[in-house]
């Protein structure tokens, strides 16, 4: 009789999940996908009323989950909050903006509000995670929510390119850092997602139009198409992955 090698568990049971940016958009599509699968997630935003109506939604539907109000730009109050908080097995280290405008046109408020969000409080979310990971000896895992921006350039979109690309290369600096603990660290990198975020610039049928001819695949991308993606990074699947960037975006980058 062969011995038949078994499949890695997807299953995420018994794991701690922190989401940033959870209220809406990827970052709840995010949260529910990791509950289906089992984990305890905290979904945390600037908006309570948003989290606590997908926290109660979760529960509802059987997963487990809470919710922590958390401003992200605010380093000091979020460190505070996530050192005092249990440890996480898995972060999603989604909370982001983009303010789309010619590069001549950028002001200094948007360079700020862009990568103050984006990349600042996004390394200092997951310095404190990965902090309490290794005190607690804790070999989890950092999914970090990039962009295929942040693999190529993009018209009007200087800011949020500098921003996803300098994730991109943090990420791999934190996987090489971590990978002694055993905390893995990835990108999921996104085409255009039908969000909140997205919606007002998809509505121009002309930027639609050109969006849909670079997508290989034909079509905007849906918050469920990276629900996979993201249990799959955050499961025992993928415990050999690190440093590198899951690109789904139906074929943006492919030339």
């Amino acid at each position: 009789m062969v011995a038949l090698p078994t499949t890695p568990s997807f299953r995420l049971d018994g794991k701690r999940a922190l989401v940033t940016g959870a209220g809406r958009g990827i970052g709840a599509g995010c949260a529910a996908a990791l509950a289906q699968a089992g984990a305890e997630v905290t979904l945390a935003a600037r908006s309570e009323h948003e989290i606590a109506a997908l926290a109660a939604a979760i529960v509802e539907a059987g997963g487990q989950a809470d919710v922590l109000k958390l401003d992200v730009t605010d380093v000091p109050a979020t460190q505070d909050a996530l050192t005092a908080a249990p440890p996480f097995d898995i972060l999603i280290n989604n909370a982001g903006t983009n303010r789309p405008k010619p590069f001549t046109n950028v002001s200094l408020d948007d360079y700020d509000a862009v990568l103050d969000l984006n990349l600042r409080a996004a390394f200092f979310v997951a310095q404190a995670v990965a902090r309490r990971m290794i005190q607690s000896e804790i070999r989890g895992a950092l999914i970090h929510i990039g962009s295929q921006m942040g693999h190529v350039g993009g018209a009007n979109r200087s800011l949020y390119c500098a921003s996803k690309w300098a994730l991109e290369g943090l990420n791999k600096a934190m996987a090489i850092d971590l990978a002694p603990q055993g905390i893995r660290s990835n990108t999921i990198a996104p085409t255009f997602i039908e969000t909140p975020m997205t919606e007002p610039f998809l509505k121009d049928q002309v930027f639609r139009k050109d969006v849909l001819r670079r997508i290989k695949l034909g079509r905007v991308g849906e918050v469920r198409d990276l629900m996979g993606a993201v249990v799959f990074l955050a499961s025992d699947a993928a415990t050999l992955i690190t440093g590198t960037s899951l690109i789904v975006d139906g074929g943006w980058t492919a030339d």
